[in-house]
């Protein structure tokens, strides 16, 4: 892989002048494909002068020998003896070993099987420069987002591990960050939020803030030749530019939550071309600054006593956010480049949290080709949609009239501070909508959020009779419930309303959606929240998701995407057509089974089968997770049901070797339920044994592929401060729980033992009751 030759010619002179100042070893890059050494000449000789120091000795011992020793006369010709042959042969069969595992090592990293997985585990475990050096290299040529997916073990790698590692992982990064500002913000976030477990002394001069301040000044952008060869002649935007900005939409920088901040007493905001002249960069700064002022909100709602006024305040601070959309922001939790053009305010709903305030909101974005080179959209105003909700139908949200009537009818006129991530003053910009907006159906009022009526075709749909008393035995069947609302958990009506009923429904109230590229996006903002772990927790998830997929094993289970802002701040990606088990029992009063037969019909139906089925895979596959990982904290406003009959844990706050207060109360392997065997049809039924087998196929398939699962938990427990790795047998007991050493005929046993251990479990019900005596969760 790397080889050096020492070559020493025994003058003194060679050692004067000599710098001595550089590093022993130090591994650069150049480019993207060009990797060298660079090794200090001083080092370098005393390391020859070892070598032949043992050279001579070894001659010496031999030359002793040969003196007390006559050669061998084979045939009439002198051979040396046994004794003196023997060191040769050590020589050169310890180089013939090396180079045979030089050889076997090199096939493997240029073999097919070599994947990310491997590079990182090799990156992580080797202790030779020039095999972690190969790996830096190898790292482009994996996809994008394979490497993506180990970003966060990368990066720890780099801020914890020695030089070596660092110097390997560098090159790739920076690379990245020129071609992408969405690799760059999370590369930055990530840096700053795995930096701040280090001392505050040590954290000022680490790689990682080096690094981190590296990329948020801007430097790393790409150069302006590849921006123009890379600029589309056409983009998915609405509309073409009818006139040039005044100023690039990526030239002046501005503060967001001063944007907030303007009222009618205060209507000027002073501009930051001071910023701009200081070089604050500002190829980052739109989406840094959207974040900033999402995360600004949840901070200020948390200030909040009560749920109804976290609500309004949510609502009228989104009001103002939307005056500065469209523009080049998107959310990170997409997997599609967008643009954001809209937040529909009154969606916006306050989650359930004792002390913080997380929240749901809903995205309007248009999807495009490339986000950094697309132009931005048009904005469309508000007034171009007629819809029988009037302004003074909004809630009181502490907002004035003025404001109020500027928020959803005309576009007010900004200074240019706010072009920061704002696009051009269009107000007054005429947007002629299609025909489907202007159709003659005022009666219905098609742009009501109450309406239920496709604007999709004004062509007549025949539907044959049949066809109508079939759909409405359906429907009267087994018609999905709703959700009454309830002030103590807004959340409720709007996370069980399904999500394409919902799609339809802001679609059809927002001035954006007869664009073809519409798309609504969700996500959750979370405030004063370590989400590292939530990482952590979906990495292992995500992992062991392929796994069961690629062993066959058809166990469900959901990782929902999590982005970390800082050690304390983040956002996380919502479960769609999902409601807490909690928000179940409560809106229905009913047990979980009869609710299941209420959603999904009677014991025999395909659809209360299938929901079923689906509900012991999904069970199998969270308590195999909640085993391996230890999640703790399990009641019901922790776990999901979906829509198709799935749970879905969330809140992965306590695993491994941490638990709430330390205490360490819940002692099952994982929660198991009375009300969930009965969802499986009994102990007897054909379900529970279905159940039983799937755990024990998962976990068998887990230990076959235990090493990608451990390495992605030991890499982050580098350096850590992290509760769940409070305790030095933190891995050594998660590798413990794989069972490598059983037979798969003990492993069913041990899977039975759990089983029947966590259906009985007095501390689950204990639990449980705690949970509901303190926050009244059922």
């Amino acid at each position: 892989i790397t080889a050096l030759s020492c070559i020493a010619v025994d003058h003194p002179s060679t050692s004067e002048g000599l710098p001595t100042s550089s590093p022993p070893l130090d591994v650069i890059s150049e480019g993207v494909g060009e990797l060298s050494l660079v090794i200090d000449t001083e080092v370098a000789k005393k390391a020859c002068q070892k070598v032949l120091q043992k050279v001579k000795f070894l001659k010496a011992d031999g030359e002793l020998s040969s003196a007390n020793s006559e050669p061998v006369l084979v045939n009439g010709t002198a051979h040396p003896s046994e004794e003196e042959a023997e060191p040769v042969k050590n020589v050169r069969r310890r180089q013939k070993n090396n180079s045979s595992k030089q050889s076997w090592l090199l096939r493997l990293f240029e073999s097919k099987l070599f994947d990310i997985s491997m590079a990182i585990s090799y990156l992580y475990n080797s202790k030779e420069p020039g095999v972690q050096a190969y790996i830096g290299n190898r790292l482009f040529s994996f996809r994008n987002e394979d490497v993506d997916f180990y970003l966060p073990q990368l990066l720890n790698m780099y801020i914890h591990m020695d030089e070596d590692v660092g110097d390997a992982i560098k090159p790739y990064v920076v690379h990245r960050c020129r071609q992408s500002i969405n690799f760059s913000l999370q590369c930055a976030w990530l840096l700053g939020a795995y930096s701040s477990d280090m001392h505050i002394s040590t954290q000022r001069h680490s790689r990682g803030t080096k690094l981190r301040k590296l990329i948020l000044s801007d430097e790393l952008k790409p150069s302006s030749q590849r921006i123009r060869r890379e600029m589309p002649e056409h983009s998915l935007s609405p509309s073409k530019r009818t006139h040039q900005r005044s100023k690039s939409d990526a030239t002046v920088s501005i503060s967001l939550s001063s944007n907030l901040k303007r009222t009618a007493s205060n209507p000027k905001v002073e501009t930051s071309q001071d910023e701009l002249e200081a070089g604050t960069p500002v190829r980052l700064t739109p989406q840094r600054e959207f974040i900033k002022s999402l995360m600004g909100i949840g901070k200020r709602l948390a200030t909040l006593p009560t749920k109804e006024q976290k609500t309004q305040r949510l609502i009228s601070e989104l009001s103002l956010l939307n005056h500065k959309l469209p523009a080049r922001v998107w959310l990170p939790t997409a997997g599609f480049d967008h643009h954001v053009v809209r937040v529909p305010h009154t969606q916006a709903v306050v989650l359930n949290s004792k002390d913080k305030a997380p929240y749901l909101i809903y995205v309007e974005v248009l999807e495009c080709e490339n986000f950094e080179t697309s132009s931005v959209p048009v904005r469309i105003p508000e007034t171009r949609i007629r819809s029988t909700r009037s302004v003074e139908n909004l809630p009181d949200c502490g907002i004035t009239p003025d404001q109020r009537a500027s928020s959803f009818s005309t576009v007010p006129n900004y200074d240019n501070d706010d072009e920061a991530w704002s696009v051009d003053d269009i107000g007054e910009l005429q947007v002629e909508l299609p025909e489907i907006h202007t159709n003659s159906c005022d009666n219905i009022s098609q742009f009501s959020v109450d309406s239920i009526t496709s604007q999709e075709s004004k062509e007549p749909i025949f539907i044959a009779a049949g066809d109508i008393r079939r759909r409405l035995s359906e429907q009267l069947a087994h018609t999905p419930t709703t959700f009454k609302r309830d002030p103590e958990d807004p959340s409720a009506v709007a996370l069980k309303e399904p999500w394409q009923e919902k799609v339809r429904r802001i679609r059809e109230g927002t001035p954006y959606g007869h664009l073809p590229n519409w798309r609504l996006l969700s996500v959750i903002v979370k405030c004063g929240d370590d989400l590292r772990q939530e990482l952590l927790a979906y990495q292992v998830l995500k992992q062991l998701q392929i796994i069961w997929e690629q062993e066959r094993v058809p166990l469900w289970i959901k990782p929902y995407k999590i982005l970390v802002i800082s050690s304390d701040s983040g956002m996380i990606e919502p479960v769609v057509n999902a409601v807490s088990i909690h928000q179940v029992k409560k809106q229905s009063q009913l047990s979980l089974l009869d609710y299941f037969r209420q959603e999904h019909g009677n014991y025999n139906t395909e659809e209360f089968l299938t929901a079923q089925r689906n509900f012991v895979q999904s069970c199998a596959g969270y308590c195999l997770i909640c085993y391996l990982l230890q999640v703790k904290d399990r009641h019901n406003g922790n776990i999901l049901l979906d829509s198709e009959g799935h749970i879905i844990h969330i809140d992965f706050g306590f695993i491994l070797s941490s638990s709430p207060r330390n205490l360490g109360f819940e002692t099952s392997a994982f929660k198991l339920t009375s009300e969930f065997v009965d969802v499986m049809g009994g102990l007897d039924g054909d379900m529970f044994n279905y159940y039983r087998m799937l755990m024990l196929q998962g976990l068998i398939a887990a230990r076959k592929h235990m090493e990608k699962v451990i390495q992605i938990v030991e890499i982050m427990h580098q350096g850590s401060q992290l509760p769940c790795f409070h305790g030095s047998s933190t891995i050594r007991n998660l590798k413990e729980r794989f069972h490598m050493n059983l037979t798969e005929e003990q492993l069913q046993v041990l899977v039975e033992q759990m089983v029947d251990g966590s259906m009985r479990s007095i501390t689950t019900k204990l639990y449980d009751g705690f949970q509901y005596l303190t926050n009244g969760i059922m």
